[in-house]
C-alpha cells in the first residue's frame, strides 16, 4: 500500500484526528453516497451509533459535532472550526440537519446520536454506523466505517468484510522496513529525505511536493500563534487554563542572561511551542496532524526548535525534515499502530516522538543510520504509553504529554548525533515491540477513559 506523506500530514480541527478528523470524513462520504445514489431527497432521518472508543470518549472529543459537519458537507482541511459550536447548538435546538447544506432532515441529537460506551464492533476500537431512513421510518441506505488513527477511515462492504481501498502506486522505492530503508540510502547514494522524495514526485511535481510541505509548516507556524494569542479555560468541563499565552509573555521578559540559567533556555520555548498548539487542539482549533492530534504538537514544537534555536536553519532542512519523519511514519502505520484507541498513547506519542526525532536528525545533517538511531531513542522510550485521558478530553495528561514528547525527540536526536549510527535495538524492533505491547494492553487504557488516571483523579 503506497501512503503518501500528504496522506500523515492532514490540516484538520481539534481535538482529536481519530475522533474528530475521521467521523467528518466519514459522515461527509455517508452523505455523498446518498447523493450519488439519488437517495437525498428521500432521506428524513439519519441514526448516528458510536461504537468502541468513540462511544466511550466521543464527547469529549468532539465525535458528535464532528459527525453532524460533515453530515452537512463540511471538510475538516476546509472548516472553519469557529463556527462548528454556533453550528451544533442550532442543529440542537432546531432538531433539524442541512444534509450537504441542502436537504433539510429531521436530527434529534439526544435520540439519533448514541454513545455506546461499552459496545465496540469487531474490526477496530474506533467504529461508527450510520442509516438513512425515509419518511415511512424505512432504511434506504446505512454504512459502517472505522476510523483507525491519523484521520484515515475504511469501511465495511455489503457483505460485512472491511473494504480496504489500497492505493497500488507502484514507487520507485519501495521499504517496509527500516533495514530495507537503510540499505536503499546505501544501494542508491542517496538520504532518506531523497528517497521519499522521488517516491512522492509519483504523485506531485518536486515543486508541488516543496510547497506543500512548506504550506503544512506555515499552518502549524499559525496554529503556535493562535496558541499563543488564545487565553482562557478550555472547554469540556475540566476548566483547564491555557498557559501558552502567559507563558509566552514570561519568555519575552527575560533577556538572554536570563536564559542562561538552568531553568530557562531553548527547552523553555520548546515547551511553550507544543502547548500552544496542544492547546488549541483541545479548544477544536485547526491543527496538523502529526501523525494524528493528539500528538499534534510534538513536530511543530521541534521543527520551531530546528528553526530558532540551530544553526544554519533554512527551508531545505525544514523540507528534508518532513519528508525524513513521513519516512519514519509510514513504517509506525504500515507495521504497528499510530492509533491510541488500538495501541495506547505509545501508538500517538511515542510515533510523533520517533518522527520528530529523525527529522531533527535529518535537518541537521545525520546519516541514515543516526537517523534511525534517532527514531528508535525515541520509539524505545515511550513503550507502554497508555492513553487515558481525564474526562475523554484531550487535555490532561494530554497536553503536557506532547511537551515532553517534544524534549525527548530533541534529546533522541542529540543522543544519536553524538554517535556513529550503531546501536544493540533497531527500529524495527521497537516498531514490533511496540505492536506486541498495544496488543497485550488492556482496553481501558486505549482512549476510552475506564484506567489510569481517567479513573484515579476526581473531575472537578
Amino acid at each position: 500500500m503506497a501512503i503518501s506523506l500528504f496522506d500523515l500530514f492532514k490540516i484538520g480541527i481539534g481535538p482529536s484526528s481519530s475522533h474528530t478528523v475521521g467521523p467528518m470524513v466519514a459522515a461527509n462520504q455517508f452523505a455523498h453516497q446518498l447523493d450519488n445514489r439519488s437517495l437525498l431527497p428521500q432521506v428524513k432521518r439519519i441514526k448516528i451509533d458510536l461504537y468502541g472508543s468513540l462511544g466511550a470518549t466521543g464527547k469529549g472529543h468532539g465525535t458528535g459535532s464532528a459527525v453532524l459537519m460533515g453530515l452537512e458537507g463540511e471538510l475538516p482541511d476546509l472548516i472553519d472550526p469557529s463556527r462548528v459550536a454556533e453550528r451544533v447548538a442550532q442543529i440542537e435546538t432546531t432538531a433539524q440537519l442541512a444534509l450537504l447544506s441542502t436537504h433539510a432532515i429531521t436530527m434529534n441529537v439526544a435520540t439519533d446520536l448514541i454513545y455506546h460506551r461499552i459496545d465496540r464492533l469487531d474490526f477496530h476500537a474506533n467504529g461508527l454506523v450510520l442509516v438513512a431512513f425515509d419518511e415511512h421510518e424505512n432504511v434506504i441506505h446505512d454504512a459502517t466505517f472505522y476510523s483507525v488513527g491519523g484521520g484515515f477511515i475504511v469501511q465495511e462492504d455489503e457483505s460485512g468484510k472491511v473494504a480496504i481501498v489500497e492505493d497500488d502506486t507502484e514507487l520507485p522505492h519501495v521499504f517496509h522496513s527500516a533495514e530495507t530503508l537503510i540499505k536503499l540510502c546505501q544501494e542508491q547514494d542517496k538520504s532518506i529525505a531523497q528517497i521519499m522524495l522521488e517516491n512522492e514526485k509519483t504523485w506531485r511535481s518536486e515543486a508541488e511536493i516543496k510547497q506543500g510541505i512548506l504550506s503544512i509548516w506555515a499552518v502549524m507556524r499559525e496554529c503556535v500563534q493562535a496558541g499563543i494569542r488564545s487565553e482562557g479555560i478550555l472547554p469540556g468541563g475540566l476548566k483547564v487554563k491555557r498557559r501558552a499565552a502567559s507563558l509566552h509573555r514570561d519568555l519575552m521578559s527575560k533577556t538572554r542572561m536570563d536564559m542562561i540559567t538552568p531553568s530557562l533556555g531553548a527547552m523553555d520555548w520548546v515547551n511553550l511551542y507544543a502547548l500552544a498548539v496542544n492547546e488549541e487542539n483541545a479548544a477544536g482549533g485547526r491543527v496538523v496532524t502529526a501523525p494524528t492530534n493528539g500528538a499534534a504538537g510534538i513536530i511543530p514544537a521541534v521543527l520551531h526548535y530546528y528553526w530558532e534555536f540551530c544553526p544554519r536553519s533554512c527551508e531545505e532542512g525544514v523540507i528534508d525534515f518532513f519528508l525524513t519523519a513521513a519516512a519514519i511514519g509510514l513504517l509506525f502505520k504500515e507495521n504497528a499502530s499510530i492509533s491510541g484507541a488500538e495501541v495506547g498513547c505509545q501508538g500517538e506519542v511515542g510515533s510523533a516522538c520517533a518522527m520528530a526525532a529523525a527529522g531533527l536528525a535529518a535537518a541537521t545533517g545525520g546519516t541514515p543510520a543516526q537517523i534511525e538511531n534517532a527514531a528508535e531513542i525515541g520509539m524505545e522510550h515511550n513503550l507502554g504509553l497508555t492513553c487515558d485521558p481525564i474526562g475523554g478530553l484531550v487535555q490532561v495528561p494530554c497536553i503536557e504529554r506532547n511537551a515532553m514528547g517534544a524534549m525527548k525527540a530533541i534529546n533522541s536526536a542529540s543522543m544519536a548525533l553524538r554517535g556513529d549510527g550503531t546501536h544493540f535495538v533497531s527500529l524495527d524492533k521497537v516498531i514490533r515491540t511496540m505492536r506486541d505491547t498495544g496488543r497485550d494492553m488492556n482496553d481501558k487504557y486505549k482512549e476510552t477513559s475506564r484506567g489510569g488516571l481517567a479513573v484515579n483523579v476526581i473531575e472537578c
